[in-house]
């Protein structure tokens, strides 16, 4: 089993990372959290998941340990695979995920693509406890790096995050890429945080 790759950063998208390490190439399926992460390094260091089917040999890759834990979990529920448990991932952070886990909060689940009600309930049931030491009701938000708005800017924000869900994008990923912007741009348009999540998302 492959536990992390280190190398050079070839190539990096919102959904894959190519790492060269000693002369190889590694093609790895990440989130959004991870891509986040990884902007702007040369040198990286990626946590692993290796997926083996007899169609396909996939290889995930984590920015932290704690993100690799919450996927192991979630491809561990009944109807959640790897690229469900990514997308779980995309518009979460691992502390978000798990205290919405924690919380119940069955409706933030399944606003994510993919993720019915059912799903989502059964997420509920089979992880709560499991996600007990990654996050908690309190400090869920504040570790997930949520951005502190007054009420001008939650207009802002809601406005751009049903502008984009309009366009097609889950509300959950659009909230996630409109929050990561908001941190670096605080003053930002709805306009600017429009164009900047659909280089995102």
């Amino acid at each position: 089993m492959i536990d992390y790759i280190k190398g050079q950063l070839a190539e990096l998208n919102p959904t894959s990372a190519i790492v060269e390490a000693c002369g190889v190439g590694y093609e790895l399926s990440i989130s959004l959290n991870t891509y986040t992460a990884l902007q702007g390094k040369k040198e990286v260091k990626l946590y692993a998941y290796e997926v083996l089917r007899e169609d396909a040999h996939l290889l995930f890759g984590f920015a932290g340990k704690d993100e690799r834990e919450i996927f192991t979990l979630l491809i561990g529920v009944s109807g959640i695979g790897g690229m469900t448990a990514r997308m779980l991932l995309s518009a979460f952070s691992p502390r978000e995920l798990c205290a919405y886990i924690q919380n119940e909060d069955v409706k933030m689940l399944k606003s994510v693509k993919g993720i019915g009600p059912k799903a989502a309930q059964r997420i509920v049931v089979d992880l709560k406890d499991k996600v007990v030491h990654m996050a908690s009701a309190t400090d869920g938000a504040k570790d997930a790096g949520i951005p502190v708005v007054d009420a001008a800017q939650r207009e802002i924000i809601e406005e751009a995050v049903a502008a984009l869900t309009m366009l097609g994008f889950p509300p959950a990923a659009a909230k996630k890429a409109v929050d990561t912007l908001v941190k670096d741009q605080p003053s930002a348009t709805v306009e600017v945080l429009i164009k900047g999540a659909l280089k995102i998302l």
